[in-house]
């Protein structure tokens, strides 16, 4: 699907009327690019860009959780990255805000999968790819998103046209990707500020928008296979499951993958 004209992503439009503290104080948008994560790490070592945030309108090397490639046509997404040279939230807490926030974004419909997948209809409509870099000033993070705008059921490979889904599908019409990303902008801002201020909010809002929360599930961790009900998430220690031998256990995001 061509992209629209109005629909091309503009830094100065994306910048209008942007009313945030932090986030988005300064966008550049790509034409093309091997990954907005990648972009954002060559200004990290620089802590005033605490904030810049970076679109593309194409990725030729994206990626999402565990290597895996993330495979987008160009002009079909919203394909962004969000620098944070001044972070003071663990990374199991960043994680969590920016699901919360990009399922706002997205709208009411949204769901939120643990760790990083973003749910409409059972199908997965973004994803978030939390990154760090070790730099002089301390620990910068990038928060990598992507959301499935203008793909048509057919757009999608084979393999996941069953499992996958737009915008554009899902409300049966063209998204105004740069409306969408000024929202996003807006929504990271928001629940950033939040999770500084009190964690209890967004374990709140992400227990509301949960799929998983109260139902049984089986995951990896370590290479090691444990099957439970999910019964909370915890801001440091990641997603809680009462096992099936009656223990309770935390799962770091970092290294624990859902199966099933």
């Amino acid at each position: 699907m061509p992209c629209p004209k109005t629909d091309l992503l503009d830094p100065d439009k994306i910048r209008a009327n942007l009313n945030t503290k932090r986030i988005g104080k300064r966008v550049l948008v790509f034409n093309s690019t091997s990954s907005t994560n990648d972009v954002a790490a060559e200004y990290a070592t620089n802590k005033q860009n605490d904030g810049l945030t970076i679109f593309a309108e194409e990725q030729t090397a994206g990626r999402g959780r565990a290597s895996n490639k993330w495979l987008t046509g160009r002009c079909d997404s919203i394909l962004c990255s969000v620098l944070l040279t001044d972070c003071p939230l663990n990374p199991d807490l960043l994680c969590l805000t920016a699901a919360v926030a990009v399922a706002e974004a997205i709208g009411q419909s949204a769901k939120i999968k643990w760790p990083n997948d973003i749910i409409v209809s059972g199908k997965k409509i973004a994803g978030i790819l939390l990154e760090s870099k070790a730099c002089d000033h301390g620990t910068a993070y990038i928060i990598g998103v992507g959301i499935n705008c203008h793909q048509q059921k057919e757009s999608f490979p084979t393999e996941l046209q069953e499992i996958a889904t737009s915008i554009d599908i899902e409300n049966h019409s063209t998204c105004d990707r740069i409306r969408l990303g000024k929202r996003l902008l807006t929504c990271l801002d928001h629940w950033l500020e939040v999770a500084q201020k009190d964690s209890s909010e967004i374990i709140e809002q992400w227990r509301q928008l949960s799929i998983q929360l109260g139902h049984r599930l089986t995951l990896l961790y370590n290479a090691t296979t444990f099957t439970g009900n999910c019964i909370g998430i915890d801001p440091e220690k990641g997603l809680i499951l009462q096992l099936d031998s009656g223990a309770v256990r935390f799962f770091p995001a970092a290294h624990s993958t859902i199966a099933k």
